[in-house]
């Protein structure tokens, strides 16, 4: 027996790899579904079943593709509708794989077909639970991510949670491994914990939502503090229910090699440039207009977090990293990549045209403007890291809300001062702002990870300002 977590950082999700017997299944792909093909070929191993445990939010599964590579099934548990074919496993019912079986827990909550997946092993003994979005470490599934237009109220759906846990997982013996489809990061719970696997024994220890609360106070806990989801959450249910295009389609036209003028034409008709090179190279010099979101970080989150996936894009990359680039777009709905710059930035530079750049200084030169100049300063950090800790005269404007407040800057003399925690969004937040028109910007290197061990700055957290 084999069971493998397949966890992808930037996307704070777990896809798992379960075999047996020269028989596999995996449960919630990724888009790009090769991976799993290949695994399989290089194992020498069948596809038996590709298993969804509810229809995704946060990103676009590659359940249809790999069911027409591999002829497997996709399997849902109880009141899943789909515009393709799908198996439905009702509670209770076991699938073989190998030597092993997987029993379907329906737990309903995070939305109304969530199913978790009970594994025993070649003795028969409950070895692992494959949770989906029920339970995460340290949190369980949000349930406000039904459809824009819920058919049932995030309280009913929260009830519903409240049961799931409490007359079905927290049954399961202390020592069954739990393994959820989310990790650190996810905007799929409140406030997931570090660790990307754990225990049920664990859980019940340490995860407020596992504690002996009532069903009022379960509910309450569920729903206190709960944010907005991100708008592209709702687009990609739709997508994982009625189907689209294949990511080989996409990946094809993205990696579309554009010379210059072509590039230039798509730009003077309307596209989004994004740049996936890393900040420290970007700052240094890039096209007039264009986003930075560096592969080195949450790349896709965050241009989903800023834009429409119906969006037209051309890619800026470096060398050698373009497919990465279109493929973590196609990751979580976007269909639309044009092409990239042939040659990257250095044959735009190299042409002669016009280049901007962003000026970042160090946290000490920050820390002696802070203190001697009356400078303005933006937090683009997540309202949790603000509260934590921030500075007092800085304004928060968390980087997913950007957009809808540019005013904040109109009429500006002086420079505004850009961090976060160590320097990834705030090049995305400044380069945003020079694409609107803004020209005063500074960049703090290092973020507020470094600006902290300054001497003699102001900071603030929620509890001194509560007293």
């Amino acid at each position: 027996m084999l069971v493998e977590q397949m966890y992808t950082s930037c996307l704070a999700q777990a896809a798992y790899w379960v075999e047996s017997n020269g028989e596999a299944l995996v449960i919630d792909p990724l888009r790009d579904y090769s991976i799993y093909t290949k695994k399989a070929e290089e194992r020498g191993v069948k596809i038996k079943y590709i298993i969804e445990t509810h229809f995704h939010a946060d990103f676009v599964s590659g359940h249809i593709d790999l069911a027409k590579a591999t002829g497997a099934p996709i399997v849902y548990g109880p009141n899943a509708k789909a515009n393709f074919d799908i198996q439905i496993v009702e509670d209770g019912e076991v699938l073989s794989l190998g030597d092993i079986t997987l029993t379907a827990i329906h737990t309903p909550g995070h939305t109304p077909e969530s199913t978790c997946f009970l594994l025993k092993n070649q003795e028969g003994n409950d070895y692992c639970i494959f949770t989906g979005d029920t339970l995460f470490v340290g949190d369980v599934g949000r349930p406000d991510l039904l459809d824009k237009t819920p058919v049932h109220s995030k309280e009913t759906m929260a009830s519903w949670l409240y049961e799931s846990l409490n007359t079905k997982l927290k049954t399961l013996a202390d020592d069954v491994i739990v393994y959820p489809a989310h990790g650190p990061g996810s905007s799929c719970g409140k406030n997931l914990g570090p660790e990307t696997f754990s225990t049920i024994g664990e859980q019940k220890a340490d995860n407020y939502a596992m504690q002996d609360l009532n069903k009022a106070e379960f509910v309450e806990q569920v729903l206190d503090g709960i944010k907005a989801p991100p708008s592209y959450f709702f687009d990609d249910v739709a997508m994982n229910k009625n189907g689209y295009k294949p990511i080989d389609v996409i990946v094809k036209t993205g990696l579309n090699a554009m010379d210059l003028e072509d590039f230039e034409n798509e730009l003077k008709k309307g596209a989004l440039v994004i740049d996936s090179r890393v900040p420290d190279i970007f700052e240094r010099g890039f096209i007039p207009g264009s986003i930075n979101i560096g592969l080195n970080g949450q790349y896709a989150i965050w241009a989903a977090e800023l834009f429409s996936l119906d969006r037209k894009i051309i890619l800026v990359c470096s060398e050698g990293r373009e497919e990465e680039s279109v493929t973590r777009l196609a990751r979580v709905g976007f269909e639309n990549v044009a092409g990239f710059l042939k040659g990257g930035f250095k044959s735009y530079a190299d042409s002669g045209k016009e280049i901007d750049l962003i000026i970042s200084i160090d946290p000490y030169e920050f820390s002696l403007d802070y203190k001697h100049d009356d400078i303005k300063v933006l937090d683009v950090r997540k309202q949790g890291e603000w509260d934590t800790a921030h500075l007092g005269k800085a304004k928060h404007v968390c980087l997913s809300k950007i957009a809808d407040n540019l005013e904040i800057f109109e009429n500006d003399k002086n420079p505004v001062y850009i961090h976060c925690a160590g320097g990834y969004r705030s090049m995305i937040a400044a380069s945003y702002l020079r694409q609107n028109g803004f020209k005063l910007i500074k960049n703090v290197l290092g973020g507020f990870n470094k600006i902290k061990d300054e001497e003699g700055l102001d900071i603030l957290s929620e509890a001194v300002e509560l007293k």
